[in-house]
């Protein structure tokens, strides 16, 4: 077959490039950055049941939750965490990135102070 070049082939001759390592980890992170909750939860190997399950809520929550367009972050979070990970937030600047912390410890004390006090 002329003109055919196999695949192995065509990868090994872009993985050689210079810098072609470095941006196939960039090409990863923007991919991985840019999951929808569904795609994050398929590429975790959840169902929608599964997770439903682990979040104590009704398969179609599942879907209304990745389906919306703005969610509580404590959603977020309990989806994130029910996936076995942790929800983090940033704060992108063109001069810095900033972490910003005590969400959960935040959303506690809400809690708390919401709660009676029981003695």
């Amino acid at each position: 077959m002329s003109g055919h070049t196999s695949y192995k082939k065509l990868r090994e001759e872009v993985r050689s490039r210079p810098g072609a390592e470095e941006r196939m980890s960039r090409y990863r992170q923007q991919l991985a950055a840019e999951l929808s909750l569904a795609d994050l939860r398929r590429a975790r190997a959840f169902t929608q049941k599964q997770l439903a399950e682990a979040l104590e809520m009704a398969q179609p929550g599942v879907s209304r939750v990745e389906h919306q367009t703005d969610l509580y972050l404590s959603t977020l979070r309990s989806y994130v965490e029910a996936l076995g990970g942790q929800l983090q937030l940033l704060a992108v600047f063109p001069d810095a990135t900033v972490v910003i912390s005590k969400l959960g410890e935040l959303e506690d004390e809400a809690t708390e102070e919401r709660e009676p006090a029981t003695a």
